[in-house]
Parts: structure tokens; sequence; C-alpha cells
């Protein structure tokens, strides 16, 4: 049964917590944990790039000379493509990027995720992140205590009344806040350990089960 490092509300290890064998101890499926990350960059994509096609160009309404008897190839219009100003040919349009995944996948794609994070031993579970203070040097001492202050940490509380959390990891460059309820593979995959309160990961385990 893996297992998890585990503090009490005052940053001390007291012992190894026993993690759910059906979420942290399958085999991950790495194909359904990169359609998931896929799906999440996807996500972060607007779509809104556009350029002009010759069509929406203003202007060109007329044939810029005649013709024959130019010298010149002949034209339709000095807004087409190959002219300064002109239109462009194959060039972004808007569009939506965004996929789809079903629920199955979706929470395949998580206890993957979650399990390699078991087999590699990046899960800390801590009793309650009490803070003193809303100050970043409080949240970086804490880290410090929980020896993960030099690694990118994913920190996953139990609900979103946490200001004091919130406004002490914001200035934190190698740490990212969620809630239970927003936990997904993307921010798993991307860090290097996760701290996860007890309350947030019998959340986790509930709803995965």
């Amino acid at each position: 049964m893996k297992k998890a490092k585990y503090y009490n509300s005052k940053l001390e290890e007291v012992k190894e917590l026993n993690l759910n064998k059906d979420i942290f101890e399958i085999t991950p499926n790495n194909y359904v944990v990169k359609d998931a990350i896929t799906l999440s960059l996807a996500s972060l994509r607007q779509g809104t790039h556009s350029t002009k096609t010759r069509s929406e160009v203003n202007g060109g309404g007329r044939k810029p000379y005649r013709q024959k008897g130019t010298g010149h190839a002949r034209q339709g219009s000095i807004r087409a493509v190959q002219f300064v100003g002109g239109g462009r040919y194959g060039t972004p349009v808007p569009r939506d990027y965004s996929k789809k995944q079903n629920r199955k996948e979706r929470l395949l794609a998580l206890k993957s995720a979650l399990s390699q994070k078991a087999i590699d031993n990046e899960i800390v579970v801590i009793e309650k992140l009490e803070l003193k203070d809303n100050k970043t040097s409080t949240m970086s001492a804490t880290l410090k205590k929980l020896e993960v202050a030099n690694k990118k940490v994913l920190l996953v509380l139990a609900n979103d009344n946490r200001e004091d959390a919130i406004l002490s990891s914001r200035n934190l460059q190698n740490v990212i806040l969620i809630f239970a309820d927003e936990i997904n593979v993307l921010d798993i995959i991307s860090s290097d350990i996760m701290v996860i309160e007890e309350e947030a990961l019998k959340y986790i385990e509930e709803v995965l089960k």
C-alpha cells in the first residue's frame, strides 16, 4: 500500500498515512493523461486571433491597369495577396480550440496522475495548514519546515475560505494553490510535489472512489 508523509498542524512529521489503493495504486494510463493535459492547455487558448482575407480588405474594387500591353502580369485587384496592403492567405481565423473527454476518461486521468505522484513519493499530507498571518515569509517558512521549499509545490486546501493562504502564497513563483474541488491533471503533472490537507484528501478520495 502506498504511503505519504503525514504532518500535524504544528508541522511535525508524526507518521506515514496509507493512501487509498483504488486511487493512488492504479497503473497510470499515460494516454488519457496526455489527452487531459491537451484538453487543459486547449481550454486556455482564446482562439480570437484573426487576419483579414482578400475579401475583407478595403479597396481594390477595380483593375489596377489594363489586361494587356503594360509588360506586367495581369492583375485584378491591388488587394490581392501578393500586394503590400493586400489580404492574407492561409492565416489564422477565430476558432474554438476546446476538446472533449468523457467522464470515465477524466476520472482515469486524475487517478493516473495521482498514482504516479504516489509511485514517485511526491505526496505530503498535512493535518491542517495553519498560518499566523498572510505574509509571504510565513508561507516560505512553512514550506521550509515541510522540506519542500526548493520544489515546485502544488498546495491543495480543503475549502476556499482561506485568504491567509491565498495572500501568503501568491508571490511565490514555485507555489500553485488550488482547492480540493479544483484539482486537475495539468497542475498535478506540473508540480514536483503535492502538499494536501487531510480534509482535502478525504474529499478527493470520496469524489474519485
